[in-house]
């Protein structure tokens, strides 16, 4: 007995504690907390989704679209045929194209004149007009001159292959090309005539066009 009382410090001694001081004090293997929060979930709450091997995946790409094949169809040129608007415009003949389109053109009409009626009478007239006015206004700006100049080669030679002659030789020959274009010379002036006067309607708007710019 007193040897327990001996070996105690002098003093007043210590009382465990109890109540709150009791849980603020950290005890061996326990962490300390706040006073007044709860260690656990609150009451009513809901505990958090784990993170699950779904939302570990990346979220899923949307589908490239799909090239078009567009096949490199060309114009004229290197021009891409689908990129180029077309704008109605006639398309324009060289002095040479003018002079074979007014030979064959006019050939044609003559011979469809002599077949139907054994001559060339008024439907050449008219054919060499429509062949005339085509020229005109298809033949490009830079060969304005071949319009007027190329119908009346194509007249004449028409005149000299399928006019039918009396008598053979050279001289019959130029008789009759004479004789026909004197007989047709109102087809002759007023095709001719036609032509002259839309090449130069187109030269006089093209010289103001240029003037404009």
């Amino acid at each position: 007995m007193e040897q327990s009382i001996r070996t105690q410090p002098p003093g007043p001694r210590r009382r465990p504690p109890t109540g709150a001081a009791a849980a603020a004090v950290p005890g061996p293997g326990r962490a300390p907390e706040t006073a007044g929060a709860p260690s656990g979930p609150a009451p009513g709450s809901r505990p958090r989704p784990s993170a699950g091997p779904s939302a570990a995946r990346p979220a899923a790409r949307p589908a490239a679209p799909r090239p078009r094949l567009r096949l490199p169809l060309r114009g004229r040129g290197d021009e891409p045929l689908y990129g180029r608007r077309r704008t109605g415009r006639p398309t324009r003949l060289t002095a040479i194209g003018t002079g074979l389109v007014a030979v064959l053109a006019t050939l044609a009409v003559a011979g469809v004149d002599r077949l139907l009626f054994d001559g060339l009478g008024w439907l050449f007239g008219l054919g060499y007009l429509v062949v005339c006015f085509q020229l005109a206004v298809r033949v490009r700006y830079a060969d304005l001159l071949a319009a007027p100049i190329s119908g009346p080669i194509a007249f004449a030679l028409a005149l000299l292959l399928l006019e039918p002659v009396g008598s053979p030789g050279v001289t019959a020959q130029v008789v009759s090309l004479a004789t026909g274009l004197a007989l047709r010379a109102g087809w002759l002036f007023s095709g001719t005539g036609l032509a002259a006067l839309i090449v130069l309607a187109r030269f006089v708007a093209q010289r103001r066009i240029q003037r404009s710019r």
